[in-house]
């Protein structure tokens, strides 16, 4: 089998014939098991249909372009659709791929995008602040709901700020309410790294540090919407509150006096898997303590996929195991003296870093790479763990 090769997509035509099977033993009896499967082939054999209708179109447009007896009129009209029928192609390729991955549990839920500095002092703090606000204008553009989640800056650095405006942040969580945002967004999970001359070197080195991001499923406002019920045990949002170990404590850092006079901040500690959460970013206990189940639930969601995840790599063979996608993953370079931004995983090279940082349409170039590479893997995967099956 010859693998992403758009000219033989024979995964997608196993798949739409067992799709048209199901659908014509469906007609005679109804079966719930089977309806269901046929559901979640319907994609494929839609993708695949209006694929294949594009090919015809471009293998017709071509015959006439090339015909030396055609009329010479006709022959340059289907010269100018063959152009616009060949961009078309493209788009279909992308989403017949797109429709061979199953969805992942999480695409449709909204999402949390958390922020920690890793190695590299001050550094590595201003340029977490950089990645938060650089998310947050992504989203204004865009139009999604987000909603600062948290917010804390380093107690070491004190009000310290470097020369372009960037606090020396210690951990923040931008919450992206829109559902399916965690479709759009999982694939920036991973290691962002930055190179470039801090505003505090005299010598002029250029220094690397690294930012690690996560991207966790979050549940729609109001509960757990139609896919999520985070009171059912078999939930992955499910926490057992006998599990949690809550304390309050006083606030630390900025805030007025009411924050560090009252004991509004919140730390719970998920015992089965030692996990901690956090929050002091409002005056009200209560706030707090609402956002702290959020954010634990989150992780706790996360941390199950997760390991699913693991014990299904397991069981596939060392190839297999080698292709899983880990969140620690070093995934991008932002390179200041070079104005580029690479995406390790797609192989992109993009320049104009002032706009990939500002949130603009760079960005979204980036975004649609590497989420492009991410359904390849998928694929990639999948093929592998069909062709593993006929062995």
């Amino acid at each position: 089998m010859v693998r992403h090769n758009p000219s033989r997509p024979v995964c997608a035509v196993a798949l739409s014939i067992e799709h048209d099977d199901l659908q014509e033993s469906l007609s005679s009896s109804f079966d719930a098991v089977k309806a269901k499967r046929a559901g979640q082939l319907g994609r494929v054999a839609s993708a695949l249909r209006a694929w294949e209708t594009a090919q015809s179109s471009i293998s017709e447009l071509s015959s006439m372009a090339e015909d030396p007896e055609q009329d010479p009129d006709l022959a340059s009209i289907a010269r100018d659709e063959l152009e616009g029928e060949r961009a078309r192609l493209n788009l279909l390729e992308k989403k017949l791929k797109e429709s061979l991955t199953p969805r992942h549990a999480f695409a449709d839920l909204p999402c949390m995008i958390e922020f920690r500095p890793g190695p590299g002092g001050l550094e590595g703090r201003y340029f977490t602040d950089t990645l938060f606000k650089m998310y947050k204008a992504l989203c204004m553009r865009r139009g999604y709901r987000a909603n600062v989640l948290k917010y804390e800056m380093s107690e070491a650095a004190g009000d310290q700020s470097s020369s372009s405006g960037e606090q020396p942040v210690q951990e923040a969580i931008l919450e992206i309410q829109d559902r399916g945002a965690y479709d759009i967004f999982r694939g920036e999970a991973g290691m962002h790294r930055v190179q470039r001359i801090p505003s505090t070197e005299s010598k002029g080195r250029v220094h690397t540090s690294a930012v690690a991001v996560w991207v966790l499923p979050s549940f729609p406002e109001g509960g757990g919407g139609e896919n999520v019920d985070i009171e059912d045990p078999e939930s992955d949002f499910y926490v057992n509150p006998q599990d949690v170990k809550i304390e309050t404590m006083r606030a630390r850092g900025a805030g007025g006096q009411h924050v560090n006079k009252t004991e509004s901040a919140i730390r719970m500690t998920h015992t089965p898997t030692g996990t901690v959460v956090s929050m002091q970013d409002h005056r009200s206990q209560q706030r707090n303590r609402e956002d702290a189940w959020k954010m634990l639930r989150s992780r706790i969601a996360s941390q199950r996929a997760e390991q699913r995840e693991e014990e299904a790599a397991k069981l596939r063979s060392s190839v297999l195991s080698q292709a899983q996608i880990t969140r620690g993953d070093k995934i991008r370079t932002y390179n200041y003296n070079q104005d580029r931004c690479t995406d390790h995983r797609a192989g992109l090279d993009v320049h104009n870093l002032p706009n990939v940082l500002e949130g603009g349409e760079t960005l979204d170039k980036v975004m649609e790479a590497a989420r492009e590479w991410l359904v390849g893997q998928e694929i990639e995967l999948l093929v592998m763990e069909e062709e593993a099956k006929v062995k």
